[in-house]
């Protein structure tokens, strides 16, 4: 039995979709353990190319079962949009279950989200996230077990209304009615009951039977609501520890955290960001938009934010989770450059500083570079990291010597079995 743990160690899509489906196929269980709909997870194998948002990346495996878990806030409706994907493309949802303690993200969630992002937002994808868990700390949600027994979510819809219609009111929004949103409930219900699981239960049963589980993080460190750039931030915890809190279980029984981090940097939303740069050959990276793996959100389609490898950010995140291994994604985009930069220090007020700054003092700060010269070559095809080109294992080894954990994968293109591995 194992239990790991994969998180982003950056700013998010860092490529831990195609991580979470290269492992799956050695797991028993994939737990999405945190966030929403607001960020993609891109897989792409056999069956073709996918972007999930709400669905554990390993529902390819068909031995592997996929909980979305007690720390994930759920549209249904984008729930059953994937699901209807999937059928589509002749994958097995007999696997999927959605924890009971999961809470409901609601229209009015949404509605919200984007009325406070007119009025001055950072930047979310608007599709409800960070209200749906303000909500769920106002103790004024529903849970999936409510879909369960309707007459009780009756009851609850009728006490969170008023609350909902007195800021949709301070907007100069029409108020919505119980009939409307529990008509919405009586629809999900019809069609998730069947998968709704006792999260606790469900996980120690398979914990006591010494299965493999993996549990799944969305977005990446740098984001974490209260470890991350606040308030550029998600609404969750996207570090390892949040996967046995959401999860029920002690943090003593995670064996492995496995960070996923990009060969540069990227960044989608406001906030600081050190390594950014614009044009010349950052850009080189963005791609057109053309391929699944070019550098444009997977919820939003928009450009991401191009910048250079940034230890600082990576010793910052490996404190937080303790990272025993990483995964070191698209080094195959930087098989083209002659040079490449690595940011491998801060400045700020002229001296180099050693703590990781506050969010004000790191949109200040003046990234230390070295040069590495690049190894002009395709990687694609390789899939041991010994056979990498000469400066790529130089690359590799000046990160793992910075922040002090060992790369035990290497992504060299989009597809699952494009990976070297030491």
């Amino acid at each position: 039995m194992s239990i790991s743990v994969l998180v982003g160690a950056q700013w998010g899509d860092e490529g831990k979709g195609k991580m979470v489906d290269y492992f799956a196929q050695k797991s028993d269980l994939i737990v999405r353990f945190q966030g929403g709909d607001n960020a993609g997870h891109t897989v792409i194998n056999d069956y073709g190319v996918f972007k999930f948002h709400l669905i554990p990346c390993g529902i390819f495996n068909k031995d592997c079962q996929c909980l979305i878990g007690t720390g994930v806030v759920v549209n249904p409706d984008v729930l059953l949009e994937e699901m209807q994907q999937l059928t589509e493309a002749n994958i097995s949802l007999a696997g999927l279950k959605v924890s009971a303690k999961a809470h409901i993200l609601m229209p009015y969630h949404q509605k919200l989200d984007e009325l406070m992002e007119v009025s001055g937002g950072i930047g979310t994808t608007k599709r409800g996230i960070g209200q749906a868990y303000a909500y769920k700390a106002m103790r004024k949600s529903l849970r999936f077990e409510d879909l369960l027994n309707l007459e009780n979510a009756k009851k609850k819809l009728a006490d969170i209304i008023l609350v909902v219609n007195k800021q949709m009111s301070s907007y100069g929004i029409e108020p919505y009615t119980v009939e409307e949103l529990f008509a919405k409930c009586e629809a999900w219900a019809s069609k998730i009951s069947f998968m709704i699981v006792n999260p606790t239960s469900f996980l120690h049963e398979r914990i006591d039977a010494d299965k493999n589980i993996l549990f799944e993080g969305q977005l990446g460190a740098m984001k974490d609501i209260d470890l991350g750039i606040f308030p550029y931030v998600t609404s969750s915890n996207p570090v390892a520890a949040y996967a046995a809190v959401s999860g029920g279980f002690p943090a003593k029984k995670i064996d492995k955290v496995i960070g996923v981090a990009k060969a540069f940097s990227s960044a989608v939303g406001a906030g600081p960001f050190p390594t950014e740069e614009f044009g010349g050959t950052i850009d080189m990276l963005r791609g057109t938009g053309e391929k699944p793996d070019d550098e444009f959100g997977a919820r939003t389609g928009r450009s991401r934010r191009l910048g250079w490898f940034d230890i600082p950010v990576l010793k910052y995140t490996h404190a937080i989770n303790g990272f025993d291994e990483l995964a070191l994604c698209k080094i195959d985009k930087l098989d083209d450059l002659p040079v490449i930069k690595l940011c491998v220090d801060y400045k700020l007020d002229g001296k180099i500083i050693k703590e990781f700054p506050n969010t004000e003092d790191l949109e200040r700060v003046e990234p230390i570079y070295i040069t590495l010269p690049g190894w002009l070559s395709d990687t694609s095809k390789i899939r041991r990291i010994e056979d990498l080109p000469e400066n790529a294992k130089k690359y590799i080894k000046t990160i793992e010597d910075l922040v002090g954990t060992t790369i035990a994968y290497v992504g060299v293109g989009p597809n699952r079995e494009d990976l070297a591995i030491r």
